[in-house]
């Protein structure tokens, strides 16, 4: 395992920031971590880099203990945190040298010269390479960030809030770099931003105040917590609420529905409380009062609605 973490629980004076938290990461996953604001997800990742120690429970990365081994941790982790700490007097390249230097002593980086070319040239810094940090933008700060987290080649990389702050122009940017990462990189990555989560993770895991209450794949996430089915349909003609409760009783095993109409349109959004796929009951709806269907597709539940479902206070 990349990530292992047994019944860890942080406790701040009488607050739990995390209760009894398990989870299993493997090589090569890319996983999300969301949660509301004091939900304890940085205060997992300060753990799991061995920033602070937990009160009780275990936690290994690649199979060294945060506790016992935390010099193996550290060399195996890359982390960017939320804030981001950078030098700003430095130049782009001056800091990677003198980051690099540290680690090259640590015996992390055989050659820190040949690593921080390919690190400039796989975060798009080679341009901005001798400008002073101070002076770049939000979004050429974090790529400076993430250079120095990938310096010494970690295994895993942990990252908090990677695109806080930024413009829409800068997320996707970011965002395609840590997609690029995350192919030779376990990566844990925390974010307020859910469609970031849809784009980058192949897996989702949702802690809310300091429990987790849900992990699985991203794109099963919303089947597993779902337990209604909603179809999206678009006639040729309008349709009138009462007129489609004939659709309630077919073969009785449509429950009760929600109907909502999009605003000046023949589009229609049915829910049933059930399991029951209910497309073909639509079309046969259709059929039986001379409608043409224009489209008609299952809708899945969005992983926002899941995520606001499962951390309700």
């Amino acid at each position: 395992m990349s990530i292992k973490v047994d019944h860890i629980t942080k406790l701040f004076g009488t607050q739990k920031a995390l209760y009894d938290v398990s989870l299993d990461i493997k090589p090569g996953e890319v996983v999300g971590l969301l949660g509301p604001n004091g939900a304890g997800k940085s205060t997992l990742m300060k753990i799991l880099t061995c920033y602070i120690p937990p009160t009780s429970g275990d936690a290994s990365v690649c199979g060294f203990d945060v506790l016992e081994q935390s010099i193996e941790v550290r060399r195996r982790v890359g982390y960017l945190p939320e804030n981001n700490p950078l030098y700003l007097d430095l130049y782009v390249k001056e800091f990677l040298q003198f980051i690099g230097n540290i680690e090259h002593r640590g015996s992390q980086i055989p050659d820190p010269r040949s690593r921080i070319s390919e690190i400039l040239e796989l975060t798009g810094l080679q341009v901005e390479q001798h400008k002073q940090i101070g002076t770049l933008s939000r979004g050429y700060r974090q790529r400076v960030g993430l250079a120095q987290a990938l310096l010494h080649d970690p295994e895993v990389l942990i990252l908090d809030e990677p695109t806080s702050g930024l413009d829409p122009n800068q997320i996707v940017e970011i965002r395609n770099l840590i997609s690029q990462i995350g192919r030779e990189k376990t990566i844990m990555m925390s974010t307020h931003i859910i469609q970031e989560v849809e784009a980058i993770c192949n897996r989702t895991i949702i802690i809310h105040k300091g429990e987790i209450v849900a992990d699985d794949k991203t794109k099963n996430l919303q089947k597993i917590q779902s337990s209604k089915v909603i179809v999206k349909v678009e006639f040729d003609k309008l349709v009138e609420e009462k007129n489609l409760k004939s659709i309630h009783g077919v073969k009785n095993t449509i429950s009760p529905a929600s109907r909502t109409r999009d605003p000046g349109s023949n589009i229609w959004h049915l829910e049933s409380t059930t399991e029951i796929d209910i497309r073909p009951a639509v079309f046969q709806f259709a059929v039986d009062n001379g409608l043409t269907v224009l489209s008609l597709q299952r809708d899945e539940q969005k992983l926002e609605e899941v995520f606001q479902e499962l951390t309700k206070t």
